[in-house]
């Protein structure tokens, strides 16, 4: 059996307006996708998932725009649902969208709990659920998890203790899901070289991860960058279909295990 390939595919993407969202949208375009659903949270994030959105259509590619929190389950389904009565069929599903709280353990409020729960185990959860009841046979899902899920490291319990649930979400939609022949895996990347990552970290952490990979030194600023790991978006849909139910870390070296 031939590997999929992304000649005239529909993806959705979860924060799909800017950074690696936007990425993966841009190469899926090139490698042939069809048409486009990105998705964005807030306001904020409006003007720059329209850009994005115009830039990809003068590719050639017919492309939706999807505001909603989804934290909120009723935005997943109607997210897929629309989706699918706009272009007919859906293959693919990336989630790149997540919240990152860093607080030493003593200071978490319930809000930032449920913050970061909501944004990383709960939206996730409903966005693998809703994917995977309307994605097309041998379709493919990708959620961005983290790699420090294999750190050490003090002040982050919530970030990656959220991402967590994903790796058994994970496995368990993989085995779900294989059925129809759609694999789902997630991908932990190292800090990345984004707004993202610098918006909670002091300039001496930012000093320590930036030098803590083991391929830290090849890069033009240490940290993980969107470019190390679209490829590996793309790979995942296409000739790696056959990987599924992993967690795949790519990050230099930063975690391993």
């Amino acid at each position: 059996m031939s590997h999929p390939t992304l000649q005239g595919k529909v993806a959705v993407i979860a924060g799909g307006g800017k950074n690696l969202g936007a990425l993966v949208a841009s190469q899926f375009v090139q490698a042939g996708a069809r048409g486009l659903v990105l998705h964005y949270n807030s306001d904020g994030s409006r003007a720059e998932t329209e850009k994005t959105a115009a830039a990809l259509r003068e590719q050639g590619a017919e492309v939706l725009t999807f505001q909603g929190d989804l934290a909120v389950v009723a935005n997943n389904v109607k997210l897929f649902d629309q989706a699918r009565s706009h272009f007919g069929e859906v293959n693919i599903a990336i989630n790149t969208a997540g919240v990152v709280i860093k607080k030493p353990i003593a200071e978490v409020t319930e809000a930032d709990y449920d913050k970061s729960f909501d944004a990383n185990a709960k939206a996730a959860f409903f966005f693998l659920q809703q994917a995977g009841r309307v994605l097309a046979e041998r379709g493919s899902i990708v959620t961005i998890v983290s790699s420090l899920l294999a750190a050490y490291t003090p002040f982050y319990a919530i970030y990656p203790g959220s991402k967590a649930a994903v790796e058994h979400y994970t496995r368990a939609a993989s085995k779900e899901f294989g059925e129809r022949g759609i694999s789902v895996n997630a991908i932990g990347p190292g800090p990345m070289d984004t707004p993202f990552f610098y918006g909670q970290e002091s300039k001496e952490a930012v000093a320590y991860h930036s030098t803590a990979a083991a391929l830290s030194k090849y890069t033009r600023t240490g940290l993980t960058h969107i470019e190390d790991i679209a490829p590996i978006v793309k790979f995942l849909v296409t000739e790696g279909w056959w990987i599924t139910g992993q967690t795949l870390f790519a990050n230099g070296g930063y975690t391993t295990r």
